[in-house]
């Protein structure tokens, strides 16, 4: 008989369901946002073994709802729906697939930073409006444009990279690189020592960091105020770094130029969100990461982690989740 296995989306690449399979377990899949209530009904009925993590809430309850869950893993790096302190007091280890869709979720950050810095929104409603602006319309270069990375993990790293080949000036800023005695960041970047120097010097500003109590909200009122007025501003981590209140007046009233938004406080968001109602705005659906190659990536990583902690293996604790580092969920 298999092991059943809680997925809380409803799919995972194939590649990561066969894998599974030959090694004795079988994936339950959960509807993706479903309550935690039924998700609880559904841990029960199974009696899972394990949670692969996507989409929801993994709360207390959830955990313990078929007694008998061994180990939690994500699918995707982002931690702050599982309710880490939980799976702790149970003794139950959380691992997540960090570094598995780095390039795919950079490569989202890029295309909006692309997007909103050659005002494609702007001209894709005016030429379509019946205007033609090209005699008044004047873009922006990539060439010497400031790029400034809050966060410098796997994305943030990649994100530089890309960066940098489109002639764009990068400097990070990551309280990780200045507590290991001065760790180097991205070849050609320039690691800065304070979060004000990105927010007063940046044409563009990309988020890169986990959400924890440190960074809710670290994008407020204040911080928006001290950005250049010409500067833009992308969120592709976790939504409730930014105060999407202060961002929507921050758009409405010219103090940015414009933000793309992958991720939000509350997923999905309210069709009648203040937030999309702001001018300069380009919103997706926390997809940054959802290409083929991420998604095996993530599935197959995931699901290793699950297979080697059965078998006794020893799993690298760079990929264990803790609550003193990454917070979690609170419920």
């Amino acid at each position: 008989m298999q092991k059943k296995i809680l997925v809380t989306r409803n799919r995972i690449d194939s590649s990561a369901v066969d894998l599974l399979k030959e090694n004795g377990f079988e994936c339950v899949f959960s509807p993706p946002y479903a309550k935690p209530e039924e998700v609880v009904e559904t841990a029960k009925a199974n009696n899972v073994c394990a949670i692969m993590v996507s989409q929801g809430k993994i709360t207390d309850a959830v955990i313990t709802a078929s007694g008998a869950v061994e180990v939690i893993a994500k699918h995707g790096s982002g931690v702050n729906n599982i309710n880490l302190a939980a799976a702790e007091k149970h003794k139950i280890p959380v691992y997540r697939a960090a570094g598995a869709n780095a390039r795919a979720v950079a490569e989202h950050a890029i295309a909006l930073v692309i997007a909103l810095r050659k005002s494609l929104p702007y001209l894709d409603d005016a030429t379509k409006g019946g205007n033609w602006p090209k005699g008044t319309f004047i873009g922006k270069d990539f060439a010497d444009t400031k790029l400034g990375l809050i966060g410098c993990g796997a994305i943030g790293r990649e994100v530089a990279g890309m960066a940098m080949a489109l002639g764009m000036k990068v400097s990070v800023f990551d309280p990780a690189l200045l507590a290991d005695g001065g760790a180097s960041g991205p070849e050609g970047a320039t690691v800065v020592a304070d979060i004000e120097t990105i927010s007063t010097n940046s044409d563009v500003i990309s988020l890169h960091c986990p959400l924890v109590p440190a960074t809710k909200h670290l994008i407020n009122r204040a911080f928006l105020e001290k950005m250049p007025s010409h500067a833009l501003i992308v969120n592709t981590a976790r939504g409730g770094m930014i105060d999407e209140e202060a961002l929507a007046e921050a758009l409405e009233n010219g103090v940015i130029a414009g933000a793309g938004i992958d991720s939000f406080e509350q997923e999905p968001p309210a069709a009648d969100a203040t937030l999309f109602k702001a001018p300069n705005l380009i919103a997706t659906p926390h997809a940054a990461g959802l290409t083929p190659g991420a998604e095996r990536n993530m599935a197959t990583m995931a699901a290793r982690f699950i297979i080697d902690h059965f078998e006794g293996r020893e799993i690298d604790p760079a990929f264990l989740a803790t609550s003193a580092a990454l917070g979690g969920l609170q419920e």
